[in-house]
């Protein structure tokens, strides 16, 4: 069984407000992570700030499920501990998305899957022709990802142990994360707040 985390509780402090509600090609950003996961068997989308609304206006698959992180403003480390926890038992590995890099496609996860199925590595990276994407983080090391601290998620991990890493090669520029208004306009396509975000 894989699962799939997306991580979706920050503040949004760059932006100005709460991103995760905006719309890009007729859906909210998460929505974009949320429908990326097709490959995976389990969906865990771990919200904080803002949670009651951006939660509101998500489509969970049958097995998808909301997780709400108390301690986010404490940095993506804790919503990274809260996802793994609420993973199923049987989970052997999950792929960690990010709520704002919306051109992540459902054909990379699922390569992501593949070669970890292939290889049993325990982190299977994308790698795109300008960097790393997102990973899959096999169950063998949830329990160190558990205990990072601050904002870096499992950069951290992958940083001190090069030799867990697997990387699927994509032959294609990395999508760019949606950080601030001026992203937004780069990326084209239509973005927009649908409702007042306060």
């Amino acid at each position: 069984m894989i699962s799939g985390i997306v991580l979706a509780a920050g503040t949004s402090s760059r932006f100005g407000r709460t991103k995760q509600l905006l719309e890009y090609r007729g859906k909210p950003l998460v929505q974009h992570a949320i429908d990326a996961l097709g490959a995976v068997d389990e969906i865990v989308v771990v919200l904080g700030h803002d949670a009651e609304r951006v939660g509101g206006s998500l489509q969970l698959p049958p097995t998808g499920q909301i997780v709400l992180n108390p301690r986010y403003a404490e940095g993506q480390s804790t919503s990274l501990a809260a996802g793994l926890a609420a993973c199923s038992p049987d989970s052997e590995a999950t792929v960690i998305l990010m709520a704002d890099q919306p051109g992540i496609e459902p054909d990379h996860i699922a390569r992501l899957v593949g070669v970890f199925r292939t290889t049993r590595a325990k982190i299977v990276r994308l790698r795109f022709r300008d960097g790393p994407g997102p990973a899959l983080l096999s169950r063998e090391i949830w329990g160190r990802a558990k205990h990072l601290r601050g904002d870096t998620g499992a950069r951290e991990l992958m940083a001190s142990h090069p030799d867990w890493v697997e990387e699927v090669e994509i032959d294609a520029e990395g999508p760019p994360d949606i950080d601030t208004p001026d992203d937004a306009g780069n990326v084209g396509g239509r973005f927009d707040f649908p409702r007042p975000d306060g």
